[in-house]
């Protein structure tokens, strides 16, 4: 079985294949100050849970926007699991020419999803990602990534308001049934929910207008089934897109890693 892992700012999500079926995925808060042995006690709990034993795990891939918890993961690995994972890093074969000015300082979750979102459409794409914070990433009809834009992530700008302003409460993130908001928790919701329906749509726009190739648009992340509702640009909403990236790298580089 594979264990994928993405270490995003705001959580880390596991998952397993068995084969090219994704068994379960689970979503922990990323916590910079929990120890490898904590980290392994809650990965081993939850596969528990699915009757998965740490021992049927034989291979594992790692994307990681987070350098400190790089390490205590690939340690968790060797430590618990008994492999070496495959890192997603530069140097990996993934098939994807990278036209950034660096092609380094591209988060190693943006290539994946752009290289799962790529295998499955082969065409254009703008991939919109809502996460810490909300990405949006180009990629030509020949698969070449070209880079994109990034905005403050939605949650962020949520806590934003409710830290800054001193009479603004903390507040649940649903949409509201009206855009015109009739007390204050409303007002925050409508403003928040269509404020970021406006800038997506308003990004991919412009991408749109400069790309001239009509790419597809996919969104994927923990909050894009919110925007998704009310977004004019939004094509489908892939959940499992980074994880489905992460299976096909490790494809592509299975070859040419040892595990042990």
């Amino acid at each position: 079985m594979l264990l994928v892992i993405d270490i995003g700012n705001t959580n880390i999500v596991f998952g397993v294949y068995d084969d090219d079926k994704l068994v379960n995925h689970w979503r922990l808060s990323t916590v910079i100050q929990k120890t490898v042995d904590e980290y392994a006690i809650l990965l081993n709990s939850l596969l528990y849970f699915e009757k998965i034993k740490l021992n049927e795990i034989d291979s594992a891939i790692i994307s990681c926007v987070v350098p400190p918890l790089l390490i205590p993961f690939e340690i968790l690995c060797r430590k618990y699991i008994f492999i070496k994972p495959i890192i997603v890093e530069p140097g990996i074969k993934t098939g994807m020419p990278i036209q950034y000015e660096n092609p380094q300082e591209v988060g190693a979750d943006r290539i994946v999803n752009a290289i799962a979102g790529y295998e499955k459409h082969k065409k254009s794409l703008i991939i919109v990602d809502f996460g810490t914070a909300t990405t949006f990433d180009y990629i030509t009809p020949k698969g070449d990534y070209m880079g994109g834009a990034i905005a403050p992530g939605i949650m962020i700008s949520l806590e934003a308001l409710f830290e800054r302003a001193s009479k603004l409460p903390r507040v649940e993130l649903i949409r509201p049934k009206s855009i015109i908001g009739k007390n204050t928790v409303h007002a925050m919701q409508s403003g928040i929910t269509y404020g970021y329906v406006s800038l997506v749509d308003g990004i991919v726009y412009k991408m749109k207008e400069e790309v001239k190739t009509n790419p597809y648009v996919i969104a994927t992340g923990g909050l894009a089934s919110l925007i998704y509702k009310e977004s004019n640009t939004l094509d489908e909403v892939d959940e499992f897109l980074t994880l489905k990236g992460l299976k096909i790298l490790y494809d592509k580089n299975k070859d040419f890693h040892k595990f042990t």
